[in-house]
């Protein structure tokens, strides 16, 4: 049993628990100044609620309008390389919050922060599908999520306590977040090259293929994965706004719920991800997500009329369910990711996403609000019925999409990128992760990306 344990918490391979060191450095330091963010907005800048919220969402739509532009320039100078870029800039980033105090400035480096995150964040996932071998991307990727979970926990717990010590220290705490942000940095440029970050003697030329903003199966494929990806929208916000108005639940309730989330997303992220290694084996998961999140619906409405105890267990099991609905879907997608980009473009596909996942869900929190506090239970059976028809909607995304693929990129291509290709690797030699490991070896190109 233990052996069994030890086996399931060892990261598949060296490389990918170098990968998880990075997911954890950035959660903990991401997860230090968000957790706390709001009250250091409040008593340390000295906004308004709405000043925030406004804030926000200017730094949205700029991240919104750059990610395609990001993605390009990930292909052009290399994934490593911008992901490495995005921790510099962001950690210089942070240490500017301690000295803003006014809303303009908190404004401009919102956006600034913004922009360099959707470099990063797409950097980082075209560098992750390019270096992992195939066969062992899905189980790599949830081995990181859960890494990024304990991070996220880590950086709440510190964050915590900058707030109990008061003002002086929470104004400060960003410096801490910006250490951690330029050791990920460095750590970063000590990975492995990935195939688009080989540089030849010849200069760059534009990626091969049709770029992805002309993929309309591929921005149909992101677009019903952001509708699906609002079960997160539930779980924030409008559970436990449910729970606090329309039952009878204690409201720190609230809190053991996120807690259950939290560690169910540490422990169960492997577990969940076995068998997922195509595009029809996604769209398995993609179902039980979707069941899953439907009976969240149902059993959160039940809530209404139950009391007691009864309201309680009926909470935590919704929770519970919902978030296996998040892992599958995880899952899903870091199929889809690997199955349904063309290999030469990853960056540039990862941009587009960017595009459509924040227009399948930023609609989420207006709506579902409405629709779950307002409109009862027919709001919470219109919540069900758009979630199954945005799995609907995404199967056939998903077949277009390879047919895609299969009539405009390379066959060889193709198959060396597929999980069952010819040309798939072995998995590398388990070993705990080390951010001061020697340079590892490149693992054989997972394509044939000529620039």
């Amino acid at each position: 049993m233990i052996a069994a344990l030890v086996r399931y918490a060892t990261p598949p391979s060296s490389l990918a628990g170098r990968l998880s060191v990075q997911s954890l450095l950035f959660a903990a330091g991401e997860g230090a100044f968000l957790a706390g963010s709001a009250v250091f907005f409040k008593f340390v800048v000295g906004l308004t609620l709405a000043e925030v919220g406004l804030g926000l969402t200017i730094a949205a739509v700029a991240s919104f309008c750059v990610a395609v532009p990001m993605g390009k320039l990930v292909d052009r100078f290399g994934p490593k390389r911008m992901w490495s870029l995005s921790a510099t800039v962001q950690s210089a980033l942070f240490l500017a919050w301690p000295f803003v105090d006014s809303f303009p400035e908190y404004v401009a480096l919102a956006v600034a922060m913004e922009v360099a995150g959707t470099l990063g964040g797409t950097a980082h996932g075209a560098y992750v599908i390019d270096v992992l071998p195939p066969a062992e991307r899905v189980e790599s990727r949830a081995y990181m999520y859960s890494a990024l979970n304990v991070g996220f926990s880590l950086g709440a717990f510190l964050s915590g306590g900058a707030i109990a010590f008061g003002t002086d220290v929470l104004r400060w705490s960003p410096v801490l977040t910006a250490v951690l942000f330029v050791v990920n940095a460095a750590a970063i440029l000590r990975l492995p090259d990935a195939t688009h970050d080989v540089r030849g003697p010849e200069p760059r030329a534009k990626p091969e293929g049709i770029p992805a903003i002309r993929n309309r199966s591929w921005i149909a494929v992101t677009f019903f994965t952001g509708v699906l990806w609002t079960n997160q929208v539930l779980l924030h916000t409008v559970i436990p706004l449910w729970l606090v108005a329309e039952t009878d639940a204690p409201r720190v309730l609230v809190a053991v719920l996120f807690a259950t989330n939290t560690v169910m997303c540490i422990v169960l992220p492997r577990l969940t991800s076995r068998g997922i290694h195509d595009v029809d084996t996604a769209l398995r998961a993609v179902r039980i997500s979707t069941c899953f999140f439907v009976l969240t619906c149902l059993i959160t409405l039940a809530t209404h009329e139950t009391v007691g105890w009864v309201t309680i267990a009926m909470f935590f099991l919704g929770h519970v369910v919902l978030t296996v609905a998040e892992l599958f879907l995880s899952a899903s997608g870091w199929t889809f990711e690997a199955e349904l980009m063309d290999p030469r473009r990853r960056g540039d596909y990862q941009g587009v996403s960017e595009l459509g996942n924040t227009l399948g869900r930023f609609w989420a929190p207006a709506v579902y609000g409405l629709l779950a506090m307002h409109w009862g239970a027919f709001g919470w059976l219109t919540i069900a019925a758009i979630v199954t028809v945005a799995a609907v909607g995404l199967h056939s995304a998903a077949h277009s999409g390879r047919r895609f693929l299969e009539r405009n990129v390379p066959a060889d291509v193709l198959a060396d990128a597929r999980v069952g290709g010819p040309h798939t690797e072995e998995v590398a030699t388990a070993g705990p992760p080390s951010i001061v490991e020697p340079e590892a070896p490149l693992p054989e190109s997972t394509g044939d990306l000529h620039r």
